[in-house]
């Protein structure tokens, strides 16, 4: 069982930036990808940003290609989402979620563990 807890959410006007933190439970999170998704209301869950175990490979929903950016740190059992040019669209609620399965995924039936979210959100 791996328990994520994610925190950094809140409100930020348009332009400006904002880091998630996501942190896991498990001291073996260092082998599971790692992704974010987000969630507006009234909308599906939308895949953002995933990364390898290793760090070495990540990928980007093409709505925060070049915007976002999204690292980890295993030794703190922890992975980030630096969020830039932050626009009123990116406002939703934000989770973490860890997957079982080696390889990045971007569908959210893929992953096994999700946080419980924080709420972000962009004002004009």
């Amino acid at each position: 069982q791996v328990q994520l807890v994610e925190s950094g959410g809140g409100l930020v006007q348009a332009g400006g930036s904002l880091r998630l933190s996501c942190a896991a439970s498990r001291r073996t999170f260092s082998r599971y990808p790692m992704g974010w998704f987000r969630q507006a209301p009234g909308q599906e869950r939308e895949f953002v940003a995933a990364i390898s175990g290793s760090a070495i490979s990540t990928k980007y929903g093409t709505s925060v290609l070049g915007r976002f950016t999204i690292s980890r740190d295993n030794a703190e059992n922890t992975v980030y989402l630096q969020r830039n040019s932050l626009k009123p669209e990116d406002t939703a609620v934000y989770y973490c979620a860890a997957s079982l399965s080696p390889g990045i995924r971007t569908m959210p039936g893929a992953y096994d563990y999700w946080g419980q979210g924080t709420q972000v959100t962009v004002s004009s």
